[in-house]
Formats: structure tokens, sequence, C-alpha cells
């Protein structure tokens, strides 16, 4: 019998939704064939049959959460498929019980029952890390999260008052008065319409309170002068995004101010400088926000940039997106202009130390050379930095390089590659 788990495909991913199944008990399925589909932290992606059989145990009902590790299905390899080996004193699964099939499958959305023995602690590594820095034995912390999972939450509520936020919830709902009975009327309902707070949705939550808690945001704002650029954009007659412009010019800047290409490592206590320049880019989609990713953007020139951003973009809007194109990025690029904003205070693609937002462009009144009065296309722009990793004079300074860069594009022609 060979057991199908949730196993790691993704930069520290711990869990994942079991959204899918493709197959069900019973059915035959070949190698390599897609038999669940999954969300993580970042995509939906599918798991694959690793050897030709028949489905026999489905472990976890659509729409469960689970860790990293957990059995989600079984499958009984067919003769012509390698057996799995088990380890010595251990016996094969043999098919369970309906009735116990059941219970696992729901077990995930009941409590975990209290045995005796150590205590299971159900959290994620970044929690566990919190809980270190914070001085807390994780172990006397009681989760408020699914399946009694501990939360960042739960960690820092304990900290400030030593006790979880679970005890303190049951403590102010012991003491409420019981709620007067009230006949209620049609009239009185209330019309709700409600939506799943799972899949990416849940996710993106995790991820930007995993950053907003962990890093001191500053965000720097400036305005810089596109006219130049999108006359050039307009001479070349070619189909070129301004977008590309922007990476290609953020590229130049953060060779030039690498600290801003960074991860702070802060368990050694260094901070590590990539050598490589990758550009995420946000991207709206209509599962929520992902982040593809353009590899060695240093390396490339405007127009490939763009080939490349053009068709990343396609696919993160068709769900396409590989796990290598959405992993890896040192900076990360919000491009919201398009959409109409003109300043927004950005969170930092975590574990990240930058991020760059480019608003607007719009036609404006200017004062120009000779104190006369000219119009000039004018961009807000938004640099939000890990304030831990860099101070506000560099991230002026960063700024100032890619305002020159963009300003004046024709002096981008000798860092061209």
């Amino acid at each position: 019998m060979v057991e199908i788990k949730l196993h790691d495909i993704g930069e520290g991913m711990t869990e994942g939704e079991v959204l899918t199944y493709l197959k069900k008990e019973g059915d035959h399925v070949e190698q390599d064939e897609p038999i669940v589909e999954l969300q993580t932290d970042k995509m939906v992606t599918e798991l694959t049959a690793p050897v030709t059989g028949t489905i026999k145990d489905i472990f976890i009902a659509e729409g469960t959460t689970i860790s990293v590790g957990t059995t989600i299905l079984t499958i009984e390899a067919a003769d012509t498929a390698p057996k799995t080996e088990h380890p010595a004193g251990e016996q094969p699964n043999h098919r369970m019980p309906a009735s116990h099939r059941a219970d696992r499958q729901s077990s995930a959305k009941q409590k975990p029952i209290h045995v005796s023995g150590p205590k299971r602690i159900i959290a994620a590594p970044y929690t566990r890390k919190v809980a270190r820095e914070l001085g807390v034995d994780i172990e006397l912390v009681e989760g408020t999260g699914k399946n009694g999972r501990v939360t960042v939450e739960d960690v820092q509520m304990f900290a400030r008052t030593g006790e979880s936020a679970a005890a303190t919830m049951a403590a102010e709902d012991a003491t409420k008065p019981a709620p007067a009975k009230e006949k209620q009327t049609s009239d009185d309902k209330i019309d709700e319409a409600i939506i799943p707070f799972t899949g990416r949705r849940r996710q993106i939550a995790k991820k930007m309170a995993q950053s907003i808690y962990t890093i001191p945001h500053v965000h720097h704002m400036e305005e810089m002068d596109m006219t130049e650029l999108l006359e050039i954009r307009k001479d070349l007659q070619a189909d070129v995004s301004v977008a590309a412009f922007f990476v290609k010019a953020l590229t130049i800047a953060l060779q030039d101010y690498p600290i801003f290409n960074a991860q702070l490592d802060e368990e050694k206590e260094v901070i590590r400088l990539a050598k490589n320049v990758h550009i995420g880019i946000a991207a709206d989609t209509e599962e929520g926000l992902i982040v593809p990713v353009i590899q060695h953007a240093d390396q490339k020139s405007i127009l490939a940039i763009h080939k490349e951003m053009k068709e990343l973009m396609a696919k993160a809007r068709e769900n396409q997106l590989t796990p290598k194109e959405i992993t890896g990025s040192t900076f990360t690029v919000s491009n919201v202009g398009p959409m109409g904003s003109i300043g927004a205070t950005p969170i930092i693609n975590y574990p990240e130390v930058g991020l760059m937002a480019f608003h607007k462009t719009k036609k404006m009144p200017v004062v120009g050379d000779n104190d006369t009065i000219v119009i000039r296309s004018m961009m807000n722009v938004t640099f939000t930095f890990d304030h831990r990793v860099a101070d506000g004079g560099k991230a002026i300074a960063f700024t100032n390089r890619l305002k020159a860069l963009l300003e004046v594009p024709q002096s981008m022609l000798i860092e061209l590659v």
C-alpha cells in the first residue's frame, strides 16, 4: 500500500488545503496521473500518483487544511508496479473500516482529544520562532486556530497576559450576562452573504500578518517625471510596456544598493545579499494576489523582461503558474498605476527587504526652467523598506538613483545587456 502525503512543494510551506479529488475510492489510476488538487500559500497545485494502481482509502475531506506530512490517501499498487517496502517490524496498512475512515475524515474539523503522554503542539515553524523570541513555552499556549493550532496571535497574547487567547475568550464568555431573550420578527433578521475564508485568501492573510508583525515598515514617497521615458517609448514604436522599463531601472539601482536585494537572517544574525536580482511582480487575479517572478532580471534586456512579464501575467490570470515561477524573488514590484492608484503604503513580501510601488502617471503643470509653467507626465512612487536592515538615508539614495534612471532613460543605455 502506497501512502500519498502532503509534501513540501515550496519554500517553507507548512500546510495546504485539499481542494478537489480528481479520483474517488475504487478508481484505477495510472502512474503520474493527477489525483488531487491542493491550495498552498501561493498557488493551486496537483499531486500525482507515484504508481499505477487503485485508490483504496481517502482520509481527508475536501476543504480541509492539513500540515506537511499528513497522509491524504492510499493507493494499492498494481502487480506490475513496484511494491512499497515496510521497515522492519512495521506491518503493512490494511483497508480501514468505513466507520473508521469517516472518523478520520472528520477529525480535522474536531477539537483535538487530550490524551496522556507528551503534548503534541500544532504550530508553524514561524510561530515557534516567535515563541522562542518572546520567551514563551509554546506547550503552555492553548491554540485558537484550526485543529487547535497555535497561532502567532496566541503566542503574543500569552506573552502579554500569561494566558492564551482561548482562555481569555472563555473567561470573558463566562462573565458575560446571559442575553435577554427577545422575540425576533422577520423584519429584525439581517440578510448577509458568506464568503469562505479559505484557499489563497486565507494564505494571503497569513503571509501579510507575518510580514507586518515581523518587519518594521517604513514608507518613502517620491514623485518622478515620466515625460522623457514616455516619449522614448513612443519613438521606439515597439510593443514594450512601461513596467518593463521600471523593472530594468530597478535592477540597476539594486546592483548599486544591494542592501535592498537581501534577506535578514535573525537566527544567525546576518544579512544575506543576493547574488542575482529576481524581481517579483505583484499580480491581481480573481483568486487573489500572487507574485510571479522574473528570474535573473538583471541579466535581461527590457524587451526580454517585457515578454516574460506578459507571459507570467497571462499564466497568473489562468492559475497556471508553476512552483518555480512563483518562488525565489529578492525584491517585489507593485505596478498599481494602471488601476488608478495615486498612493499607498504596501506591505513587504516577506522575507524580502523592500518593495517598490509605481502609481498612476498623469499630466500636471510643473514649474520648469526660468520659472515657466510646463505640462509634464508625473508619477508617484512608494518605496517600502525594512528599517531593521537599512535606514532612511539609504532608502532615499536608492530611490533617487531609480528616479535619475527613469527621468533620463538614455542613461540606462550604458547599463543594458
